[in-house]
Formats: C-alpha cells, sequence, structure tokens
C-alpha cells in the first residue's frame, strides 16, 4: 500500500470515529430551547486567537440571553486544523479556526494572502481584511461548504532557527524549515534556497530536538506559547507574510440558523475581533520581551533583500494562474 493510500486510509478512519463519538456534534438544541455549537481549535490556550474565541463564546450567551451557547474543544483534542476543517465541510462540528495558510488548500482564493510581503502597512493589511476584498474572500468558500464568518489577527510571520542566525536570505540556504501545508509558504522557502518541510505544528517541538528541522516561521506569539523558544536560539524579524487566521462555520449549519440566531453569532464573533486585536498587539510585545529574557536572540535584519528574493513568485502567479492573481491586483489596489 502506497503512502498515500495510508494516510486516507488513516484520515477515513478518523473521520468515522468522530461520527461514532461525536454524533450529530455540530450543533444540538436541549429540551429547554439552547442552541449549543461546537467549536473546536487547535490552538494553545494561552494563545490572544484561543481567548478571542472564548470570548465570543462569552458574548454569544449573553447577547442570546442563554438561548445559544458555544461548546469549545481546544489544543486539537478533535483534530489538527486539515482534520478539523474537514469535519466542519461534512457537519460533524460547527465551527473551528484555522490559518489561511491551510484553508487555501480546499479554497484556492486564499493563496493570495500567503504571498510575502503581500501587505504595504499594516493600514492597508486593516484595509484589505475588514473591507469589501475580505468580505468576499470569506463567502469563497460557500461552494465547498464553508463560510468564513471572521479574520482573527495572526500578525507577522517570521524566522526561528536552532544553530545559525539568519541576517540575509543566503543565510536560509539548505536549511529545513518547517512550514504549513502551503503551496506558497513552500514556494516562499524554495525560494530562498531552503528545504520546505511540512510538519504538524504539534510535532515540531520534538522535531527540533530530534534535528528533524534547523527552523520554522510563526509569530511572536505562536513562538512564545508553543514554548518553541525553549528548542531554538535565533527569532529573526524579517516579517515576510502576514497570514490572518479565519473563524469558518460550515455552510448546512450557517443555513439552519434562524435570522436572529445569525445576528446573535455574528455579533458575537465582530466584538470577539475588536477584542482578540487589541490582545494581539500587547502579546506581541509580551511574547519578544519574554523569548529575548530566556536567551533567545531577536534579530532585526534588513528586510528588502527578503522582499527582492520572493518577487518572481507573483511573476509566476501572473503567468500560471489568471484568477488568483486577479485576486493579487484587487488587493494591490486597496487604499
Amino acid at each position: 500500500m502506497s503512502s498515500i493510500d495510508m494516510r486516507f486510509k488513516g484520515f477515513l478512519s478518523f473521520i468515522l470515529l468522530s461520527l461514532l463519538i461525536f454524533p450529530g456534534c455540530q450543533s444540538s438544541d436541549s429540551d429547554d430551547g439552547v442552541k449549543t455549537i461546537t467549536l473546536a481549535h487547535a490552538m494553545h490556550l494561552t494563545h490572544p486567537v484561543t481567548i478571542g474565541m472564548e470570548r465570543m463564546a462569552e458574548l454569544v450567551e449573553e447577547y442570546s440571553d442563554g438561548q445559544m451557547r458555544i461548546e469549545i474543544y481546544p489544543t486539537g483534542q478533535l483534530g489538527g486544523e486539515r482534520e478539523l476543517l474537514e469535519l466542519v465541510q461534512i457537519g460533524t462540528i460547527g465551527i473551528t479556526k484555522i490559518s489561511g495558510a491551510v484553508l487555501e488548500n480546499i479554497v484556492p482564493a486564499f493563496q493570495a494572502l500567503s504571498l510575502p510581503y503581500l501587505f504595504r502597512d499594516d493600514e492597508h493589511f486593516e484595509n484589505v481584511l475588514w473591507g469589501e476584498v475580505g468580505e468576499q474572500l470569506l463567502m469563497e468558500g460557500e461552494r465547498y461548504q464553508l463560510r468564513g464568518i471572521a479574520y482573527y489577527d495572526a500578525g507577522m510571520r517570521s524566522f526561528y532557527s536552532v544553530d545559525r542566525p539568519i541576517n540575509t536570505p543566503d543565510d536560509l540556504a539548505g536549511m529545513k524549515i518547517r512550514v504549513q501545508p502551503s503551496i506558497m509558504a513552500m514556494n516562499l522557502i524554495r525560494a530562498y534556497g531552503g528545504s520546505a518541510t511540512p510538519l504538524a505544528y504539534g510535532e515540531l517541538y520534538t522535531a527540533f530536538q530530534g534535528g528533524i528541522v534547523d527552523g520554522a516561521e510563526n509569530n511572536p506569539p505562536s513562538f512564545y506559547s508553543s514554548r518553541h523558544y525553549e528548542v531554538t536560539n535565533y527569532y529573526i524579524l524579517n516579517e515576510h507574510t502576514a497570514v490572518p487566521d479565519v473563524l469558518v462555520i460550515g455552510t448546512r449549519l450557517w443555513n439552519s440558523l434562524t435570522d436572529q440566531q445569525k445576528d446573535w453569532l455574528q455579533r458575537a464573533v465582530d466584538d470577539s475581533v475588536d477584542y482578540q486585536r487589541e490582545l494581539w498587539r500587547e502579546s506581541e510585545e509580551e511574547s519578544l520581551r519574554v523569548v529575548s529574557e530566556a536567551g533567545v536572540e531577536v534579530i532585526y535584519p534588513d528586510k528588502e533583500p527578503f522582499r527582492q528574493r520572493v518577487q518572481h513568485i507573483y511573476d509566476d502567479v501572473r503567468a500560471n494562474n489568471p484568477e488568483l492573481y486577479s485576486w493579487v491586483e484587487r488587493i494591490q489596489q486597496v487604499q
């Protein structure tokens, strides 16, 4: 049996087991009329995005006067991000939080958000995601039984490494860098001369210990909350991508909600986004301070060489994927 067949058989077994253990888990109505929706995610408990989702659950119950509630399964209890997304598609769970880099494997338009140095500055980032283009991107998943209901700020992703400081793109040559299962993320590492190594996030700590990878890339709060700073020595603020987290609900569940329930849920989600973004700003500063005090050398390289090295990726997209490039153009045109 090929490795692909084995992976498919394994995932099929996981789906069947999930259906047996969590029948009708996406939502339920109790005898007293309370609507309960299951939200599962893979984030650490102390992460700002986790706290944002907990706030959203509190607000749903508050706005609905107890008629609606969110039941949260955190830290990958029901699976990793890809598995959770597929469980939302088939209706086993109701809502999940997923990185846009993982979502792009099912909703191709999200590849645009994984392009390096896509946003000119923070204002451009905000105007894209919380403007017309961002709203339309959230709806792109509906044909795949997925509806985006919010972006959570996941900051800027940068490199970190075990033994080698990274001051220029050339320093990445030959390094094995863990990436998310994202075409754009893998293209980024290859452009820098590294070896892209897709690996489950939960396996990364031991992968560092075992020498399976030389480095990875993520935002400061994730670098801190995952405790990866304990097994690496350098954090390099080159800030190559700003891939948001996305809160996704299954379309069958969304369409089954009453207009009032949709309003309660969306209001709670929107208000939790404002709360989470404030937490994020505080967490970025605190995370960099803590990892630096723990002995990690935080490097502030010149970003321009990193930016220039990956510009050909845009040329490749323009030549080979006109539909995706149309999203890139729309993003670039946002003021």
